[in-house]
């Protein structure tokens, strides 16, 4: 109490009846520094009739959770609340949608729905859609949907920009991209979803016909929309154009934000100009586990395996705890790098941060056994895991019986990756080369008669060359837009 007098005596030497009541206790709400003098202020609501009012007990919701008391005096507060209309649950479902607790918003979006009379708007649909994509809620994300129809919600800005970005989230692309053409007027927030959503599925030419779509309509581009740019010129190994994105970006005084400067380095990661990277992520004013991540990641894969292991050291240093990719990008840098005996006290690190190896971990680490000839090692690891193992993690101990000459474990694994894959045409192919290299020559030709009266044939390989052009023109560009996984 003593701590919160000065503040207190200081915000009421006005005195609040000589003004409007409402709008003082609103502004001191908004201004409480602290949890300890918002209990002052929730008391003094309590003595008067103001608590009554539905402006001011919603703020004091909102400011609950501003100062992370979401969980149980936000919740508290608003339960005891007089009366509650849309705009109080629209504040709580939102809260816990953006605090970690999706499926608290679901609940309560329910009991809503349920108990009370109030109808939702099209601010409250957008909250819990978006509380459905952090769980991988599709079924009920589609029921939703279903009553935006219903309610005639659906041609909103806001429920159309938040149903896009649902679908995306829960990989259902085709349907987000129907969404978005079905819609007369978009804004820049729409036309960024379906960008990103895109540009995060592996799209890179369909969000690049988006991006000239979206620039013929005139409509203003950001620092978000570069990063959704960033993302397909990495995709793609264009660095003419990364580069151009980020003069773009320079000229544009759009600073060097985290989101921004994460995508700009991963850009220079994925197009192998480390140099560069290193650079932006130097000048960085900020860094995440992302920032860190991204360029452990590229030095590993591109055969820095030492600094990579160095940038390691100065991320534990910093104090920022590393996650699943880093450590991919570890394990990765040890099995270029031969470090056999450091993978293994990275893989058992893991521990200690709390990350869960899964498959593709698992996979680093049968590569880096399988790169320096230990196949029988890589076998037996394989057999202890407590999963089953999937292509990737047989893949990479196939690859290393034909670099070491080990055909028997190589003939083994090969033909669980064929039962496992059977329309892969690259595993046919890689059996058909032990037996070659091991002089079983009939047995290749047998493989490669198999695969045809299978009908699985091999596409040929092919290389991109980045053009001179900052940009495909919009004239040239005329893409069927259809997500491959559709066509």
């Amino acid at each position: 109490m003593q701590r919160a007098r000065p503040w207190l005596i200081k915000q009421f030497s006005t005195n609040p009846v000589k003004t409007n009541p409402v709008s003082h206790y609103f502004s001191l709400l908004n201004s409480s520094p602290n949890p300890t003098i918002l209990r002052h202020l929730h008391a003094r609501l309590l003595r008067t009739s103001l608590y009554n009012n539905v402006i001011l007990s919603s703020k004091l919701v909102l400011m609950y959770s501003k100062h992370h008391r979401l969980n149980p005096d936000s919740l508290s507060v608003f339960f005891h609340m007089p009366q509650r209309n849309i705009f109080s649950w629209n504040i709580i479902l939102g809260e816990f949608s953006r605090s970690g607790f999706p499926d608290r918003s679901i609940e309560l979006f329910i009991q809503m729905r349920r108990d009370s009379d109030i109808r939702p708007d099209e601010f409250t649909l957008p909250l819990v859609l978006r509380a459905c994509a952090g769980l991988g809620a599709v079924e009920l994300g589609v029921l939703l949907h279903g009553l935006c129809v219903k309610m005639g919600l659906d041609m909103s800005l806001f429920v159309a920009s938040a149903l896009v970005s649902f679908y995306v989230a829960c990989c259902r692309i085709f349907h987000a991209q129907v969404l978005f053409d079905e819609m007369p007027q978009k804004d820049a927030v729409l036309w960024t979803a379906m960008l990103a959503g895109y540009a995060q599925h592996g799209e890179p030419m369909l969000s690049l016909q988006v991006y000239w779509e979206m620039v013929g309509s005139g409509v203003e581009l950001d620092d978000v929309v570069m990063v959704s740019l960033l993302l397909v010129c990495g995709q793609l190994g264009w660095l003419k154009h990364g580069r151009s994105v980020h003069v773009w970006c320079v000229r544009r005084c759009l600073g060097s934000g985290l989101n921004l400067g994460n995508a700009i380095v991963d850009m220079y990661v994925k197009c192998a100009n480390l140099t560069y990277g290193r650079r932006v992520f130097d000048k960085m004013l900020a860094r995440d586990v992302i920032s860190w991540s991204s360029l452990i990641l590229g030095y590993g894969l591109n055969g820095s395996a030492s600094i990579a292991l160095d940038v390691f050291d100065q991320m534990l240093k910093e104090r920022i705890k590393p996650n699943d990719v880093t450590f991919l990008g570890i394990l990765s840098a040890c099995a270029h790098g031969g470090l056999v005996q450091r993978a293994h006290k990275y893989f058992k690190t893991m521990q200690d941060f709390e990350v869960v190896a899964e498959l593709k971990h698992y996979a680093s680490m049968v590569d880096c056994l399988a790169r320096a000839g230990l196949l029988e090692e890589a076998e037996r690891f394989i057999e202890e895991m407590p999963m089953e193992p999937d292509a990737a993690v047989l893949g990479a101990i196939v690859s290393g019986c034909r670099v070491h000459n080990n055909f028997e474990v190589g003939e083994r694994i090969a033909k669980k990756l064929i039962q496992m894959v059977p329309k892969k045409a690259g595993y046919y192919v890689l059996l058909s080369n032990i037996y070659a290299a091991a002089g079983r020559y009939d047995e290749a030709e047998k493989v490669r008669i198999f695969m045809k009266e299978r009908n699985v044939s091999k596409e040929p390989g092919c290389s991109l060359i980045e053009s001179q052009s900052c940009f495909p023109s919009h004239n040239t560009m005329k893409l069927n837009r259809q997500p491959k996984s559709v066509k």
